[in-house]
């Protein structure tokens, strides 16, 4: 995935132009934690840290580092936010042709859910989790690092993700594992 990214007048702002519609439409600015409730994608960059303020468009993530930061450890961490955000379906133009509107609206919910509070704590102890689908009801996710093989992966599935989204997302039933479905 290629996101292409350019240099502004000023060296603390850099632009970043993903393959894939950001917002809707309009705008929107993010300069401090109520602002940044609103987009899970926000909530990633500025949790990389050096961040001061991001500005979207439909098109485009405008990123104003702090003074001391720098763009060579920044950027590739915000390359890799983007990456995700698109790749786990934050574009909506990215749902199969047969998803309706409602169905859409679930599935950004449970991307935004798993990206704002379910992730970072993955994170924490080396692993991953993405979204795979939303079918009848049922979330299936993908345990990745050292949660792919963790004897406690089902019980972080049930206990965790699954009471997690119930809990915010009526329409979700069941959490799954991507890999144990397929099988």
């Amino acid at each position: 995935m290629l996101i292409e990214t350019q240099e502004t007048p000023d060296a603390n702002v850099l632009n970043f132009f993903p393959p894939a519609q950001i917002l809707k439409s309009g705008s929107a600015e993010f300069v401090d934690a109520k602002s940044l409730r609103k987009s899970p994608l926000a909530e990633q960059i500025f949790d990389i840290g050096g961040i001061k303020s991001l500005f979207m468009t439909a098109e485009m993530i405008s990123v104003t580092k702090e003074e001391d930061a720098s763009w060579d450890e920044l950027k590739p961490q915000i390359l890799a936010e983007i990456m995700d955000y698109v790749s786990l379906g934050g574009d909506t133009a990215a749902l199969p042709a047969e998803t309706s509107a409602d169905e859409a609206d679930v599935v950004n919910r449970i991307i935004g859910l798993i990206n704002a509070r379910i992730r970072p704590a993955v994170k924490q102890d080396g692993g991953d989790i993405v979204f795979k689908s939303f079918d009848q009801g049922i979330v299936y996710v993908e345990m990745r690092g050292n949660c792919a093989g963790c004897p406690y992966a089902m019980v972080t599935l049930k206990e965790g993700v699954e009471k997690v989204l119930k809990a915010y997302i009526p329409e979700v039933k069941a959490v799954k594992n991507f890999e144990t479905a397929e099988a």
